[in-house]
């Protein structure tokens, strides 16, 4: 952000509570508070608190959780806010970022000037959007995965990330395993827990009742289909353990947990809150504009409409040119162009993404290129990541083809999306790499094969 901070995004699950990270302050000391993703608080005693740096808080909270080194990957420090979000660097100081908080809000968010006010950021230990997923899947230390399955759940459950029916039903079930045990039908636990059940799925798929856990006891009314299917994905968890113990370990669900999310594209995204404009229902009727995530990670970008938690359209970098503008007096917008088709004729697409958050989206998408460029050197297993399997254990899993359901949330939805569609003869428009007949912007990732098609101007399409 501006040289001051790092990847930065709109709220999610941090802003059910108000809360403060700084619960004194004196000549010397404080007592810093830093928040997980299940609502712990990991209390600091920490001196000379206005110098102190985020690599430095890192390191303390990784000694109190007695956290392995490869944590030092895994995990950032957060500063959120129910209004914005901010992923630090290690060098940057909290407490005077915190102190910047009303002029970060200004700049970045379209909040009233009472909202802004009243605001105060928090401190967040949680998953840094630069860590690669296929790092995470070696990892084999227990609390390490807690705390990532803990992370992921809650995204999960508050529909930030867009799930379709089954695989809320599958991670729901993993949910269940972890929160309620092995099944068992009639178990007491289920019972207890019948009137929490959107602690296993998101609200949008609760209907509260009797079904699931009454279905559980063997009795009572017919479960609905969300519950029921999740009553049958829990009955399908796999209880042997990676030692043949009938039993599996905590650590084997929340990697289970972990790699059915790594299904999702927009998996460990940083999330950012913008508009896009609707598409015009008549000639004379325009569409308006609906609020939308637009989720950036080391492979892409997602944008998401927030109300119908679907996928509006998903890119690889390779798939896309973008750039930012910020005119004065007007809206910040960030544009991305693509390949697509205007009724079956080759066109080159852009949608406009109205955000005063577009500078910092352009930003991380370029270190995100940047950072997939840069081939990670072979090297001996993380020490974490504990000895090399047992040939006679579970290996681990192997990443598999996304499965492409027909209507998935996952997939892409432009038809849903105002774009602006051109074919042009390259006169006055910058050329970019791979080459294209036609590009506005020349940030976009450069490959040596790009998945770019080259679209050539035809008489047979209206121009304009």
């Amino acid at each position: 952000m501006d040289g001051t901070d790092g990847s930065t995004g709109q709220p999610g699950p941090a802003e059910r509570s108000h809360r403060s990270s700084v619960s004194s302050v004196g000549a010397r000391a404080a007592d810093v508070l830093v928040y997980l993703a299940d609502d712990t608080v990991v209390p600091l005693a920490v001196e000379n608190l206005p110098s102190l740096s985020a690599h430095e808080l890192h390191r303390a909270v990784r000694e109190v959780l007695q956290l392995p080194d490869i944590a030092l990957d895994v995990f950032a420090l957060w500063l959120v806010s129910p209004l914005l979000e901010v992923q630090l660097k290690p060098k940057h100081q909290p407490y005077k970022l915190g102190r910047q908080w009303p002029e970060l809000l200004l700049r970045f968010t379209s909040a009233p000037d009472d909202d802004v006010a009243m605001d105060e950021p928090f401190l967040q230990f949680r998953r840094n959007v630069f860590f690669p997923k296929r790092r995470e899947l070696q990892i084999r230390d227990e609390e390490v995965l807690r705390l990532l399955y803990e992370e992921a759940k809650g995204n999960v459950l508050a529909a930030r990330y867009p799930c379709d029916v089954e695989d809320c039903e599958a991670l729901g079930a993993l949910v269940c395993r972890v929160q309620l045990g092995p099944y068992q039908p009639g178990q007491p636990a289920a019972c207890a827990l019948r009137e929490k059940l959107d602690s296993f799925l998101p609200a949008h798929l609760c209907k509260r009742g009797q079904g699931l856990f009454a279905a559980l006891r063997g009795r009572g009314t017919r479960a609905g289909p969300g519950e029921q299917g999740l009553l049958n994905a829990y009955r399908q968890v796999q209880e042997v353990g990676s030692d043949g113990r009938c039993e599996a370990a905590l650590g084997t669900h929340y990697r289970a947990y972990l790699f059915k999310c790594h299904e999702l594209p927009f998996y460990g995204c940083a999330f950012f809150h913008g508009e896009v404009d609707k598409p015009a229902q008549s000639f004379l009727h325009r569409g308006g504009r609906k609020p939308v995530s637009v989720a950036i990670s080391l492979e892409g970008v997602h944008v998401i409409d927030n109300r119908e938690k679907h996928v509006l359209l998903g890119l690889r970098f390779q798939e896309l040119s973008w750039d930012h503008t910020s005119p004065e007096e007007e809206e910040p917008i960030l544009w991305l162009e693509f390949d697509g088709d205007s009724e079956g004729t080759p066109v080159n697409k852009l949608l406009k993404i109205y955000s005063k958050q577009a500078e910092l989206m352009s930003s991380l998408i370029e270190y995100c290129i940047e950072l997939s460029q840069v081939a990670e050197p072979a090297g001996p297993q993380d020490s974490a990541t504990g000895p090399p399997s047992d040939p006679s254990s579970s290996p681990a899993p192997v990443q598999r083809p996304k499965l492409r359901r027909q209507g998935s949330v996952v997939s892409s939805r432009i038809q849903h999306l105002s774009t602006i569609d051109y074919v042009e003869d390259g006169k006055g428009i910058r050329r970019v790499k791979p080459k294209r007949t036609t590009s506005f912007f020349s940030r976009q990732l450069s490959l040596g094969q790009g998945s770019y098609t080259v679209v050539q101007p035809s008489d047979s399409l209206e121009q304009g």
